[in-house]
Formats: C-alpha cells, sequence, structure tokens
C-alpha cells in the first residue's frame, strides 16, 4: 500500500500545474576524489582552488536541505586538507545546510580531515578510515655522491637555508626541528578531529590519533563515522524514496593541452605528472589499496 501511494503522488506531481507541486527534495552531492594538493597539468588531485566552485554552487541550492559529499582520498597537504574543511564549514553556517559525508575506498588522514567537515559520516564496511597522523619522508643521497665522485657546493645567506638538504648527512638538529614541526601540525589535526566528533569517539586517545587505520565497520565503534551506508540509500531513508540526488562536479585539476608536440616545458611537466603519479600510487598502497 504505502508503495502505491508512493506512486500515485509521484503521479500526481507531473499532472498538476507546479505552483501546487510538493517537490521531492533535492540533494546536491560533491564529489571530492584523489591525493590532497599534490597539484600537477597530468595529475588528478584536490585543492581549494579546484573545489571551491562545486562547494559553492552545491550550498547555494536555496531548495536543498543539506549537502552531500562523496569522498575518495589518501590524504595529502594538510593545508589543502584544511583550506577545503573550513569552506565546507563557513558555507554549512552560512547557508544553514546539514553535511553528510560518504566514504568510499579511502578517508585518510588529510582525506578525514576533510571527511570531519560533515555533520554526519557514513562508510562502507570496507572503507578505510583514519590514519589521523602527520608524516614525511625522503631520500639521502650524500653518500651516493661521494662515491660517485661529485663535489657539490652551494652558497647560502642564512645558517638553515640548507636544513634538511638531501646531499649532506642528516643534521641532529634539523631532525629535531622536523621532529617538533610534524608534532605542532598532529595537534592541530587531532584537535579538530576532536572538536568535530566530540562525545561520539572512544576513549582510547592514543591509538585512535597514532596514525592508525580502520575498515568501516571499526570505526564505527571507534566513533569516527557514525554508520555505515552509502548516499542513495543513506539519503532516501533521511528524506524519503523520492530524494534527488544532484551530482555537482568539481574540477579534477588535469589541464587538457593541445600541442604538435611536447616542448621542453611541457616535457618537464609530463615527467613531474609521472612522479606524482608514482607518489599517489604509493599513498594508497600504503593503505593496502
Amino acid at each position: 500500500m504505502a508503495e502505491f501511494l508512493s506512486s500515485l503522488s509521484r503521479r500526481a506531481r507531473g499532472i498538476l500545474p507546479k505552483k501546487w507541486r510538493s517537490e521531492a527534495p533535492l540533494v546536491p552531492v560533491v564529489r571530492l576524489a584523489g591525493p590532497i594538493g599534490m597539484t600537477t597539468p597530468f595529475a588528478r588531485s584536490l585543492s581549494l582552488a579546484g573545489v571551491a566552485q562545486a562547494l559553492d554552487k552545491a550550498f547555494g541550492m536555496k531548495e536543498a536541505p543539506a549537502v552531500a559529499l562523496i569522498i575518495n582520498s589518501p590524504g595529502g597537504s594538510p593545508v589543502q586538507s584544511h583550506l577545503i574543511f573550513r569552506r565546507i564549514r563557513a558555507l554549512a553556517e552560512e547557508k544553514e545546510k546539514h553535511v553528510f559525508a560518504f566514504v568510499e575506498d579511502a578517508a585518510a588522514s588529510g582525506g578525514y580531515m576533510i571527511a570531519c567537515a560533515a555533520d554526519e559520516i557514513f562508510a562502507d564496511p570496507c572503507s578505510i578510515v583514519g590514519s589521523i597522523g602527520v608524516v614525511t619522508a625522503g631520500f639521502g643521497f650524500d653518500k651516493a655522491i661521494e662515491k660517485l665522485g661529485i663535489e657539490r657546493r652551494v652558497y647560502t645567506a642564512g645558517e638553515r637555508k640548507v636544513t634538511l638538504d638531501p646531499f649532506r648527512p642528516a643534521q641532529p638538529e634539523d631532525v629535531e626541528r622536523l621532529d617538533a614541526l610534524l608534532k605542532e601540525l598532529h595537534t592541530v589535526f587531532a584537535d579538530l578531529v576532536r572538536a568535530r566528533r566530540g562525545d561520539a569517539l572512544a576513549e582510547d586517545d592514543a591509538a585512535l590519533f597514532s596514525g592508525e587505520f580502520w575498515l568501516g565497520t571499526q570505526a564505527v565503534g571507534l566513533g569516527l563515522v557514525d554508520g555505515l551506508g552509502d548516499v542513495r540509500g543513506i539519503l532516501k531513508a533521511r528524506y524519503g524514496t523520492d530524494v534527488k540526488l544532484k551530482l555537482v562536479p568539481a574540477s579534477s585539476g588535469f589541464l587538457l593541452r593541445r600541442a604538435s608536440g611536447f616542448s621542453g616545458a611541457l616535457a618537464r611537466e609530463a615527467t613531474l605528472g609521472a612522479a606524482a603519479a608514482v607518489e599517489e600510487r604509493a599513498m594508497w598502497s600504503r593503505l593496502g589499496l
């Protein structure tokens, strides 16, 4: 009977004049996918510049009771993650919209920071969630250039300008300074999660903020997400089976260039893009994806 009445209601809306119709709820959907802040002309990434227009459009839909974010990111730049987080919160408060986040493969590290901009977070049972930590990595080439007989000459004004130089042995004071910066970033991240998730979080802070990540099923028990489900299922349950989802596409960060051949500059960009692709693959692999 309920299904019959729902069908009858849909048909009636098509017959009645528009001003008399009871329109189904509309929820705009913004997809936020890829590593964060790794922008090159040949690599997809997330940045505030790339998603701001889509977010403005989604939150600007007056008839929409909420905005849904589909998140699929292994993380990346803490700055871009925080900028996107802040823009979402600012728009949500300004436009008085409820925000849902739906995790696909992963909302890890900066991806989870962005998810925390939502009022409710949902994940697939097999999603990867968490990785609330900060990491930096590099290589040391000092022994390699010594073996090759290469003499490196560096001239600076400012005694700290060669901090963490990969072509000289690691200096204890450099490592100590970097460690302090990473700890400060970690504190900012952890405080943001605590502020947004509040009493929903499990009490074991040491595990939650260790950089570890969990499956969606585990994340529910830890309070990192509010439940399991996908965007269509959750929104239909919340706003009715007639709810309309409208995808608002964000810029992918990919620049389409037309050229008869590769110039030197374009070839360099292609090389950077390949390097970014390798780094992106490594970020996903870290999560077992």
